[in-house]
């Protein structure tokens, strides 16, 4: 009679180890037990390989790996303790784990990327190459490492917490359709086991740290920066669905405000975010940005979206002669048929009036979610500059890429008024006696 051991993993990788694939993997928040997961079913592999007199490595592979202490090799040996039934298959060591009393022979390997990449092509006999912590994997060492996996069943393994769109794992893995590639999302909630510790560290960040929660806790990307100024009201913002669907509402007026930049590669951006008023709701339905171009091409952009009846909103610099030969921004937006009003300039401390302003009406602002995203990572990252010395004083808002469309958001605000009741739709009811 074959006894049957038991493995107890959070339900949503299940289906990461079941069956066939070339890659298997999971990324996502702090807390959702994935890498202790993946760190128990390499050893299970291990010894599944040896019983069956199979021998080879399995390597343990990070971008970043100093010393044996920067590996995953306490989280292996711990999780290989906790199953008593797997612990009597494995010897371990100060600085290795390999299977012991099986047909075949199954050891652990550690490397890092970063400094032995060309060295893993010399790498034999690979059966499972793991990599842990794979956000900072760059392109080369993906294309180096996977073609070293050349055993007719070698798999690799991915583990990772996101940080940017841009990284080579994201690309590579994460919205890849191949369906050899078994990779899903966990997060704390995910995991039964949640301890509870962690949970009064999430609440914590939760409330100290909102800029950083949900990259740490939630699997998303660096939106925001440390003390960003909008970091709080985006986080809300998202909590409570108003960064959701909400497109276009066909019967009510359409605004754009900008922040103008100028031509040429080293001008600022120019920024728009188009919006609606719609009772008390500001609805933020499209945002765009361009460095270098001609007032045309921003206006061929707003024609192109639908928007040729936008009410464009500009900042005090629309009204002079400095960014247009022979005319104003103002002037050359009402000459291509637009509506045009250019804000007065609002004198000393002008932008932390926008910033106070824009946290005061963000309960009411709305995205739509697909068209506002570059706008919205731009808010989250808006932040106050900092003396470098040791007194780290504050110095205003800092102007960096982030500064054209949070300038814009913060006209948006400024600009905006609260509707009266007389300024409510009226509804005609015709009474039938």
């Amino acid at each position: 009679m074959t006894a049957t051991a038991r493995i107890a993993l959070p339900p949503k990788l299940i289906p990461v180890f079941d069956g066939e694939a070339d890659v298997r993997g999971a990324y996502g928040g702090r807390g959702s037990g994935k890498t202790r997961s993946f760190a128990k079913m390499s050893a299970v592999r291990a010894y599944m390989w040896a019983s069956a007199g199979r021998s080879g490595q399995i390597l343990c592979a990070r971008q970043f790996m100093k010393t044996l202490a920067d590996s995953s090799l306490e989280e292996i040996k711990q999780a290989i303790k906790e199953e008593p039934w797997l612990a009597s298959h494995f010897e371990i060591g100060e600085t290795y784990i390999r299977t012991i009393g099986l047909p075949g022979d199954v050891y652990y390997t550690f490397m890092g990327l970063d400094r032995n990449i060309d060295s893993v092509k010399s790498q034999a006999r690979i059966l499972l190459a793991w990599v842990d912590e794979a956000e900072p994997v760059t392109d080369e060492a993906w294309t180096k490492l996977i073609p070293t996996l050349r055993e007719v069943d070698s798999e690799l393994w991915v583990s990772w917490n996101p940080e940017s769109k841009k990284s080579a794992t994201h690309k590579r893995f994460r919205n890849s359709a191949d369906p050899r590639y078994k990779i899903v999302e966990i997060n704390f909630r995910d995991n039964p086991k949640f301890p509870a510790i962690l949970e009064r560290q999430r609440q914590r960040d939760l409330i100290e740290r909102p800029e950083q929660y949900d990259h740490i806790w939630e699997g998303g990307f660096v939106t925001v920066m440390e003390g960003a100024y909008y970091a709080s009201s985006l986080l809300a913002a998202k909590e409570h669905g108003r960064i959701g669907g909400y497109p276009l509402d066909p019967i009510m007026g359409v605004r754009a405000y900008w922040d103008i930049g100028g031509t040429g590669a080293k001008a600022d951006h120019t920024a728009i975010w188009v919006c609606q008023f719609i009772g008390k709701e500001i609805r933020v339905v499209d945002y765009y940005e361009a460095q270098g171009q001609p007032l045309s091409t921003h206006l061929a952009w707003l024609r192109r979206r639908g928007y040729d009846d936008a009410y464009c909103v500009l900042p005090h610099d629309g009204a002079s002669h400095e960014k247009i030969r022979d005319a104003t921004y103002q002037s050359a937006i009402e000459d291509a048929g637009f509506e045009c009003e250019v804000v007065g300039n609002q004198g000393p401390g002008a932008a932390s009036m926008r910033i106070e302003t824009a946290r005061r009406m963000f309960p009411r602002v709305t995205f739509n979610e697909k068209t506002t995203e570059p706008g919205r990572l731009a808010l989250g990252w808006y932040h106050e500059k900092r003396s470098k010395d040791d007194r780290d004083i504050g110095l205003g808002p800092d102007h960096d890429w982030s500064s054209h469309a949070a300038d814009a958001f913060g006209l948006m605000c400024i600009h905006y008024t609260e509707p009266t009741s007389t300024d409510m739709p009226q509804i005609e009811t015709n009474w039938v006696v």
